[in-house]
């Protein structure tokens, strides 16, 4: 994408094609807003900025920002609240939004050989997590309790959009995200990097409040209406349940989820992992 001369700072309308067209296939990027959403990506990848969009009341908090556009020649542009709504697809973007170039996709290979030996380590694996807000809930809640990475089949309908980034309040520049192709392979290279699956059910289980969870450990979450399937539950060793008064059939599963890395939290924040300090 081309970059522009930064314009003045009176609100304007983006008449240009290039200001509301799609992204370009030749380099993929990816669509973000929300001012936590946009600082975080900023602050972690600023090179991979490519446009900045943002409200005139948004400037304060993006001073620095915008500099570094003007100084990088990016393109940014100050346009009007309804033309963000556009932009976004979204009314709650918060003022401002950013094109990205994606970053590079990460292996299990790769991922697995950065973390340290023997070291404790908390994976997601979301099997089919539809809603946007509840992947982006999750990967709020995973970047607090330090998870290592969250993973998801390629087959699956989870999409890291612009909500869910957006509704994640920064986590998603925190914690990798990686497509699986073979869950079979996976789980072998999983075991043999030292992790026990975890799958979390409705119904059966051990209640996770009394169970001893590894320190190397993958949960496993299925999608909001069908749960996990009974392949990935038979395929693991522990299965969990939080237990209830049995008012509802369950719980929400971003709920479930940042109950399920609290206990995991509480039982190694005493180790050397990635929560301690």
């Amino acid at each position: 994408m081309r970059s522009e001369r930064p314009p003045s700072r009176r609100p304007s309308r983006p008449h240009d094609e290039d200001a509301l067209r799609s992204r370009s296939t030749r380099d993929p990027e990816q669509r973000i807003h929300g001012v936590n959403a946009c600082l975080a990506a900023f602050k972690h990848r600023a090179q991979d900025v490519r446009k900045v969009w943002l409200t005139q009341s948004s400037i304060p908090p993006f001073k620095n920002v915008l500099a570094w556009c003007v100084a990088n020649r990016i393109g940014y542009r100050v346009i009007e609240e309804d033309d963000l709504q556009r932009l976004t697809s979204s009314s709650h973007h918060e003022g401002v939004c950013f094109d990205l170039l994606l970053p590079a996709a990460l292996t299990l290979d790769a991922l697995l050989h950065s973390l340290p030996a023997q070291a404790p380590a908390l994976l997601l694996w979301l099997d089919a997590i539809g809603n946007p807000h509840n992947l982006g809930a999750i990967l709020r809640s995973a970047a607090h309790f330090g998870v290592a990475a969250v993973l998801m089949p390629k087959t699956g309908n989870a999409v890291l959009s612009g909500a869910a980034v957006r509704v994640a309040e920064g986590g998603a520049e925190s914690v990798p995200v990686l497509r699986i192709d073979d869950a079979d392979a996976a789980f072998v290279k999983l075991r043999g990097a030292g992790f026990a699956m975890g799958a979390t059910l409705v119904r059966g289980g051990e209640s996770i409040f009394d169970a001893r969870l590894p320190s190397r450990l993958a949960l496993l979450f299925g999608g909001e209406s069908e749960g996990l399937p009974d392949a990935l539950s038979a395929a693991s060793e522990l299965r969990l349940r939080i237990p209830g008064s049995g008012a509802v059939e369950s719980l929400n599963v971003s709920v479930a989820a940042a109950l399920c890395m609290a206990e995991w939290a509480k039982a190694h924040a005493e180790s050397d992992g990635p929560l301690s300090g």
